[in-house]
């Protein structure tokens, strides 16, 4: 079946008939499947959007969308039984409705224009669309509500393994690294900004790139599958980016069982009670179903119990339903204050924000909904006691209470992850100022790797700072790699003086041809720096000096033993110690196989973030790490390269979802095109679409 869109291009450029493209949005698609929508207005625009979001990524929109609304299991199978039962938990789609009541009527007709951009598109490309995703349509405004609180509130903020006491086993792979320089240390005197987040290439974790124009709106960047908004992006005048925070915004407490409630206080209080009833679909395509009870304290809903005590999981952002309206007016901002107007409300719980602006402002806010916490000896990273009013929170913390640096002395910010306090030295948040929860204290290689660079260096050019963005040399190799070295000078054993000789030569990085990478990558695995870390080194980690510390290998501990061991593994699986670091990391996506480059940032303190997955014959396949990736100079135009890592789709048969590997592997960003004759020298396809149709 042939979509509408396509015959009126047909018309348009093979019969030259009367529709005018000026009443209609227009989508252009570049070379490498990015959309650039063009609108008169913004109802029309968010039709685009969602339409192009469909034509790259509709089979996992529609199952992402599924999955939001507890119904996974009753679409894909009961292995999305316990996903639905979080959904549930959490009550999302109640509240997803709820939101949709309280938005503003503009908003409201962006994101129903928004959805019916989605189901139209599936109606008229059915081909397109898998059979057990058609039954997810049609989509609905709330769908967005519920697919945000899910990925941001229940898989960011907090997520799944909260309930079994291990939420870093969800979430050690997702992180970020952002930058912006001040004029003081651009070498052009414009300031520039790095996006860079950090997060599994798949599910829910995957980025759009797009560039939307209407009015005053005239934004590039990338949003997550299935947001009707940009979550990273630059407009003519001002950007931002986001990184992962190191805030607590989730509380575990726990409770003691009495009869049928828990005390609380001096009493007992009852649990409120609702019943969800979950369908499940079987392999032959019948449905069972099954009531799930979900018990809801005073602190939130129940989410674990163990050895007679229940744990309620308490969450900021529940009474945040305006992020919508937030990231359209970040979208459409021209000044800093107009920026911070728009992120005042912090209608998004959890991400720090790094800014950069025409006029040579440079701000880092350690963004999010942090809770004011009461007083008292509580241990609030660790299981908080249930059991008396004086624990509970009720309000968070405003946008003037929350750590930030605007036009730091430095001349440079960063983040990777850290506390706000080493976001540039000198610092420029004093941690004492602030209350002893608001953050961690903490500096780890990544980030340390990160601040060094831009630290030493006092005039940062263009070219330059997309090279630190590509920067694959391991921070921990600097502080250890000597000593280790200065170890094996007095061994006879054959394999531990070759395995020195490699490293010797080794050139500390993770290129796709550095020789030696591997070899230490597996010594720094077998002496196990990722579980005590603090028990290896001479020094430890010092606050006075943060990028510097800890250093030195501590002269107790066998460090040869683990360096024979890893030589004979290496040696064993790839017949070289030399071998190099692309043989074995790879970039792997249907018939694309090549060399990687970067690794797991840490402990090995690596700023070019790729992680890895085996495969056979003993190699490794990327599947996370740097995803979306923008450097941005701010003069009187901006200045753009830009990189998705995967590319810009994900449906089967399209060429766009390996076409960037080629980038990544070799290093490189591609030019960001925003100007219209531009984008139409590498023109793939048009689209003249009609919002308005019967």
């Amino acid at each position: 079946m042939k979509s509408k869109s396509l015959t009126i291009l047909c018309c348009i450029l093979l019969t030259g008939c009367s529709k005018s493209p000026e009443t209609n949005p227009e989508i252009l698609w570049d070379s490498y499947g990015v959309p650039h929508i063009y609108a008169d207005n913004y109802n029309d625009l968010f039709y685009a959007y969602g339409w192009s979001q469909m034509r790259n990524h509709g089979n996992l929109l529609l199952k992402l969308y599924g999955q939001a609304r507890g119904q996974g299991a009753e679409y894909f199978g009961e292995k999305h039984l316990k996903s639905d039962q979080w959904v549930h938990t959490h009550n999302i789609t109640q509240r997803s409705l709820d939101w949709w009541e309280k938005q503003d009527p503009d908003i409201r007709k962006m994101m129903t224009a928004f959805t019916d951009g989605i189901n139209d598109y599936a109606n008229e490309n059915p081909d397109e669309i898998d059979d057990l995703n058609q039954s997810i349509l049609p989509a609905r405004p709330e769908d967005c509500f519920s697919h945000f609180q899910r990925v941001i509130l229940f898989h960011f903020v907090t997520n799944p393994g909260i309930a079994t006491f291990n939420p870093a086993s969800i979430i050690k792979d997702r992180g970020s690294n952002t930058w912006a320089i001040g004029p003081s240390r651009s070498e052009s005197g414009n300031a520039m900004l790095i996006a860079n987040p950090h997060l599994p290439w798949f599910d829910m974790f995957t980025w759009f790139e797009a560039h939307t124009i209407s009015h005053d709106l005239n934004a590039y960047g990338a949003g997550l599958v299935g947001m009707p908004f940009l979550g990273i992006a630059f407009n003519d005048y001002m950007g931002w980016s986001h990184t992962n925070n190191v805030h607590d915004g989730q509380d575990l407490y726990e409770l003691t069982l009495i009869d049928d409630g828990y005390q609380w206080g001096d009493g007992i209080q009852h649990f409120d009670e609702r019943t969800v009833e979950i369908k499940v679909r079987n392999d032959d395509g019948n449905m069972t179903a099954s009531e799930f009870l979900i018990r809801e304290s005073v602190h939130g809903p129940v989410v674990s119990e163990k050895d007679g005590k229940a744990y309620a999981l308490r969450v900021v952002g529940l009474d945040q339903p305006h992020v919508f309206r937030q990231y359209f007016d970040m979208a459409r901002a021209k000044t800093l204050k107009s920026f911070q107007d728009a992120i005042r409300p912090l209608q998004n719980p959890y991400f720090t924000i790094m800014y950069a602006d025409k006029d040579g402002h440079i701000m880092h806010v350690f963004g999010g909904r942090t809770p004011i916490r009461p007083a008292g000896d509580w241990n609030w990273l660790d299981v908080v006691p249930g059991v008396s009013p004086e624990t509970i929170w009720n309000e968070t913390h405003s946008y003037d209470e929350l750590p930030k640096s605007i036009d730091p002395e430095s001349g440079w910010l960063q983040n990777a992850n850290d506390p706000p306090w080493t976001t540039t030295f000198p610092r420029a948040i004093i941690r004492k100022n602030y209350p002893d929860y608001m953050s961690q204290n903490f500096m780890h290689f990544r980030a340390q790797r990160s601040a060094r660079m831009a630290f030493e260096d006092g005039s940062i050019t263009f070219a330059e700072l997309m090279d630190y963005k590509m920067d694959t040399k391991m921070e921990l190799a600097d502080r250890v790699l000597d000593d280790l070295l200065a170890l094996t000078e007095n061994s006879n054993d054959e394999i531990i003086i070759e395995a020195s000789q490699v490293l010797s030569n080794w050139d500390r990085q993770t290129n796709g041809n550095s020789q030696g990478a591997v070899l230490f990558k597996a010594w720094v695995d077998s002496v196990k720096f990722f579980v005590n870390k603090d028990e290896l080194f001479e020094g430890g980690w010092a606050e006075e000096k943060a990028m510097d510390t800890p250093f030195g290998l501590h002269p107790s501990v066998d460090y040869l033993s683990p360096l024979k061991s890893a030589a004979g593994f290496v040696l064993k699986r790839y017949g070289q110690l030399d071998v190099p670091w692309g043989e074995v990391y790879r970039l792997i996506r249907d018939d694309v196989d090549l060399p990687a480059n970067g690794g797991p940032g840490d402990p090995y303190g690596l700023f070019r973030v790729t992680n890895f997955a085996p495969v056979k014959d003993d190699r490794f396949m990327a599947i996370g790490g740097d995803s979306y990736q923008a450097v941005i100079e701010f003069g009187d135009k901006p200045k753009a390269m830009a990189l998705l890592s995967y590319g810009n789709a994900s449906q089967e048969g399209s060429k766009h979802r390996t076409d960037q590997l080629k980038f990544y592997s070799e290093k490189k960003l591609r030019p960001v095109w925003r100007n219209k004759k531009e984008i139409e020298q590498h023109l793939e396809l048009r689209e003249i679409l009609n919002p308005n149709k019967d």
